[in-house]
């Protein structure tokens, strides 16, 4: 298994068989157990198999062979499955650290990631300082030899700022802090996390593994030693484990991950080439596209940018709602990483609760809009995006 490539793993990967011998995998639709014996169910809470279950909030077969899938694709040893992409991001942090630990993470993340770290974690006594997640100086100079953990998005949302990774890891690892990066902008197929040593890598499974806007889920994916350690311990008591039905859909979907991801990718590099340069729009972002600013790092840690693309366009928000609702076939919505193309306006709804000085700091203007490339044909995706643009 160790042999076979990514496309191979997402497909076979942790595969568990009852004893009819089913080709499709099977959805166990159950909270608990049964055990043959008193004696049977005692050693069951002492020490439970690999195959052995006591409770759906603890595990459960349909779920495990979905966790065994994700650790194998993203190259990491184990996997804990949770309910949402922000119940991975939350139960890893909270599960790492306690009062008076430092974290040092990126400005730049998600406001709901912001709201864990400033509004939750600082409020029961963790340190939290935050630093340009582009600028390698800054993050030496905020790592502390009582630094607990760092924590970033390997690309960021919305901006698709780059963090260099390696460097920040080995800063990190020199003080014994772990290294947590949410990867969801990455994909799950283009993942460079384990290469670059970061210690768990978080994954919202809503995105690129469900794609197809149906189911919440989440990953927590890293060593043995931290999934089945503090992880699992804080998860199973508080509630946060993927439920079966979502594991098994997850499941049918890692089937078509990489097919659809890779045309999806390579769509986006499409609109970027055709969107750059425009009269209309002040600035371009797709981080294996020339235009990034960071660009030489991107293409030195990923095969590809992923498959959303980020831009400005000139006039602000009343250019950008012309815009938004000229587009044809872009769906409005909050989403990305969709079978269908979306567009979303960062400043007046996901980023929309940021005070202004945080967006002004994070390059979140009202001209900002964000595309997440579908699986359409790339032609019309242009077409529409153009004909848009004259509207704008």
């Amino acid at each position: 298994m160790t042999n076979w490539s990514k496309r191979t793993k997402a497909i076979h990967t942790g595969t568990r068989r009852s004893q009819y011998g089913e080709v499709s995998e099977a959805m166990f639709m159950t909270q608990g157990f049964v055990y043959k014996s008193a004696e049977d169910a005692e050693q069951r809470f002492i020490q439970s198999g690999p195959d052995e279950f006591i409770y759906a909030r603890y595990g459960n077969p349909t779920v495990r062979m979905f966790e065994d899938r994700m650790a194998a694709l993203l190259g990491y040893e184990d996997c804990f499955a949770c309910t949402s992409g922000m119940a991975a991001v939350s139960g890893a942090l909270t599960a790492l650290l306690k009062a008076s630990d430092h974290v040092v993470s990126s400005r730049a993340l998600f406001g709901s990631c912001l709201y864990v770290l400033e509004d939750i974690l600082s409020r029961f006594g963790v340190e939290i300082t935050l630093v340009d997640g582009t600028d390698n100086a800054a993050w030496d100079a905020a790592i502390r030899p009582d630094t607990k953990l760092v924590f970033f998005e390997s690309i960021s949302n919305p901006t698709l700022e780059v963090v260099d990774m390696r460097h920040i890891v080995k800063a990190a690892h020199a003080v014994g802090a772990l290294v947590l990066a949410d990867d969801a902008m990455a994909t799950p197929v283009y993942s460079y996390a384990q290469d670059c040593g970061v210690d768990l890598a978080l994954v919202s499974t809503t995105k690129h593994v469900d794609g197809q806007g149906r189911l919440l889920g989440g990953a927590i994916v890293g060593s043995r030693e931290l999934i089945r350690g503090p992880i699992e311990t804080y998860m199973k008591h508080t509630g946060g484990a993927m439920n079966p039905f979502t594991a098994w859909t997850h499941l049918k979907s890692l089937e078509t991950l990489e097919l659809r991801v890779r045309a999806q990718a390579a769509a986006a590099l499409q609109v970027a080439e055709a969107l750059h340069g425009h009269a209309k729009l002040t600035s371009l972002r797709y981080p294996t596209h020339p235009a990034h600013p960071q660009y030489a790092l991107a293409i030195s840690q990923a095969e590809s940018g992923g498959t959303v693309v980020a831009f400005d366009v000139a006039g602000g928000r009343d250019a950008c709602f012309r815009f938004i609702n000229a587009l044809e076939i872009f769906t409005i919505s909050n989403n990305f990483a969709d079978a269908k193309s979306i567009v979303t306006h960062p400043a007046t709804t996901t980023h929309q609760r940021l005070p202004q000085e945080q967006k002004d700091i994070l390059g979140i203007s009202m001209g900002t809009i964000r595309l997440s490339v579908g699986l359409e044909d790339p032609a019309d995706l242009i077409a529409d995006l153009m004909s848009a643009l004259d509207k704008a």
